[in-house]
């Protein structure tokens, strides 16, 4: 794929025009934010897949307090609990901004014990907390994992993961979250790649187009903007729908596990010669039996035997990668001179260490 990537870029070599982005597709606002939710409860209704009471000890006691909260006092008696349909679980939710009470938002139900499918069952009353320790939303439903499990004695199959399901709207917010858009008069932008040149851009466009000297850039993430008495919320829809060409970083991303390289448009090499060297080695064991003679006392022996083959290959020249003025002519280049994704990876490492590549590598 990223040979096709290259390729493409060589059969167009025709200098690329920066995006033109809307504002509100590349900052956050400031005091708007989701808000992440967590509880802990039970799923019942499963077909003996749940925890094993014996084993789980937490969701042996969340049982037995449950059922003491709905009359059945079993803790005093000596039951044994045997049941296999009962599992504990982890609830999570994102709480959206601007949530108000009444409102439905889904969760997500993760196995917390030993069960090993969740596939039927249902959640029973499970309160979602954030991190202040309040009761945002109160989750209960049927879940859907979107997933099976068969075992037999020999062999098992299953497809995703049965262990934990979703639920659609299986929450109702009980708590909204104040949002106070515009407080002292202030609205911070938060951009999501902070960029000096990119802030300054939108502060240019802000200023020009709504009024002078109402925005301005405090560090490379955040620009302050100044409502004058303006509605926020009309302020931050003209804001949003202005457009700017946004600035990027000279940057190139290398993931050595799947030989995938991605390039920035302002990436550039000075000139360097190149020399890449293909070694290949190939071992192939074929090893052989030597029996004993008939009627004797000998034993069977294996015996090695090992073949190795050396290639060089034949792409051992110097070639001459000259500096170019855009991606395009940079791509053309390192085609030129034959380099397969895996030998880039190595050569950029090298011209970086060099000195010679004007950007930032980062190798994952």
């Amino acid at each position: 794929m990223v040979a096709a990537l290259f390729l493409t870029a060589t059969l167009a070599p025709a200098p690329a025009h920066a995006a033109i982005v809307r504002i509100k597709d590349i900052v956050d606002y400031e005091g708007i934010r989701d808000n992440q939710l967590v509880g802990y409860g039970l799923v019942v209704g499963l077909n003996g897949s749940g925890d094993r009471l014996t084993n789980t000890i937490f969701t042996r006691e969340t049982l037995i307090g449950m059922l003491n909260r709905l009359g059945v006092n079993i803790r005093d008696r000596q039951i044994q609990l045997q049941t296999h349909d009962v599992a504990a679980v982890m609830v999570t939710a994102t709480l959206p901004p601007f949530s108000h009470g009444g409102g439905r938002i889904d969760v997500t139900v993760s196995a917390a014990g030993d069960a090993r499918d969740l596939t039927g069952g249902t959640l029973l009353v499970t309160p979602l907390q954030a991190a202040d320790g309040e009761v945002y939303a109160v989750a209960q439903g049927s879940l859907v994992t979107n997933a099976f499990s068969a075992a037999g004695a020999g062999a098992s199959v299953s497809q995703n993961i049965p262990t934990s399901g979703h639920i659609a709207n299986g929450a109702v917010v009980e708590r909204e979250v104040p949002v106070s858009l515009g407080s002292g008069g202030l609205i911070h932008l938060s951009l999501r790649n902070p960029n000096f040149t990119t802030a300054t851009r939108i502060v240019d466009a802000i200023n020009h187009s709504i009024a002078r000297n109402m925005a301005r850039v405090e560090d490379p993430r955040t620009i302050a903007v100044n409502l004058y008495g303006r509605d926020p919320a009309q302020t931050l829809f003209r804001i949003g729908d202005l457009t700017i060409e946004p600035d990027t970083m000279a940057k190139v991303i290398v993931d050595e596990a799947s030989g995938t390289i991605v390039m920035g448009d302002n990436v550039r090499i000075s000139t360097v010669a190149i020399a890449q060297g293909n070694l290949t080695i190939q071992i192939t064991e074929t090893p052989q039996a030597s029996q004993p003679g008939p009627f004797s006392n000998g034993t069977t022996a294996i015996l090695p035997r090992t073949q190795i083959n050396a290639n060089t290959g034949n792409s051992q020249r110097l070639g001459i990668l000259r500096e170019g003025p855009t991606l395009a002519s940079l791509v053309s280049g390192m085609n030129a001179l034959g380099m397969g994704p895996r030998d880039m990876i190595s050569i950029l490492q090298a011209i970086k260490a060099d000195g010679a590549l004007q950007a930032d590598l980062e190798v994952r």
